[in-house]
């Protein structure tokens, strides 16, 4: 017979070893999982076979780089639902995992041409503009950048974004009457691959949302998610 991985590429034998670890429960989610330095001295192959093998598994889905700090045993992947508004915090506590938020700018700002053709308003039109870093098991799962019409809501940037969050605040002071919803792939640019802590080659999804409230429209939101992170999901009936 012969042995399993006989004529396997070295890259996947470092593959099934870490698969081995995780499937056998002795590396868990959220481990820190072998260094490209460990597995070149490990397994005596070049450092870019070793960068291959964690390349591959981070495209699976099975581990998680997070740049300068290491590599990790991902979690199941967060899910969430696309017809349907979410407040991000609660998707994540369902999951049993801890939230918490990163809050980078919330300020009030007026309006370029782009965002208030987005809101319906004039340019100069006074906004609230707030960018967030939401965290999953301290590990980010979104870029928040939204802009919010000032005269809606009026004490938008007061709000303690750490305490709560925009979708639960935007929930309870603007009733949702309309929501539009696009989705777009791309690549990160410099600034999301360092919020996100993802490199240049990362997949991410951006969900585009505008909600309206009272027959206007109060928020224009801008939600990346790296894709080897975050999924998509939702079902209807007709």
């Amino acid at each position: 017979m012969v042995a399993k991985n006989f004529a396997a590429p070295l890259y996947s034998k470092i593959k099934d070893h870490i698969v081995d670890l995780i499937e056998t429960g002795e590396l868990h989610a959220g481990e820190r999982i072998p260094s490209e330095n460990t597995l070149v001295k490990e397994f005596g192959v070049s450092r870019m076979t070793a960068h291959r093998a964690l390349k591959e598994l981070k495209e699976q889905g099975l581990v998680v780089r997070v740049s300068g700090v290491g590599t990790f045993v991902a979690e199941p992947r967060s899910r969430g639902q696309l017809i349907t508004v979410n407040n991000i915090a609660e998707e994540v506590r369902g999951r049993g995992n801890d939230y918490c938020a990163l809050v980078e700018k919330n300020e009030r700002v007026k309006a370029e041409p782009e965002i208030a053709l987005q809101l319906g308003v004039m340019p100069g039109t006074k906004v609230f503009h707030s960018i967030l870093v939401h965290k999953e098991n301290n590990i980010p799962v979104v870029l928040e950048e939204r802009y919010v019409l000032a005269s809606a809501l009026p004490e938008y940037g007061a709000v303690d974004f750490t305490r709560t969050t925009p979708n639960e605040y935007l929930m309870a002071q603007a009733p949702l009457q309309k929501v539009e919803h696009r989705v777009k792939a791309i690549l990160p640019d410099s600034v999301t691959q360092k919020w996100l802590s993802v490199d240049k080659t990362e997949p991410c999804l951006l969900l585009i949302r505008r909600t309206w409230s009272k027959r206007r429209v109060v928020s224009y939101a801008l939600l990346t998610h790296p894709g080897s992170r975050y999924e998509f999901s939702d079902e209807f009936e007709p």
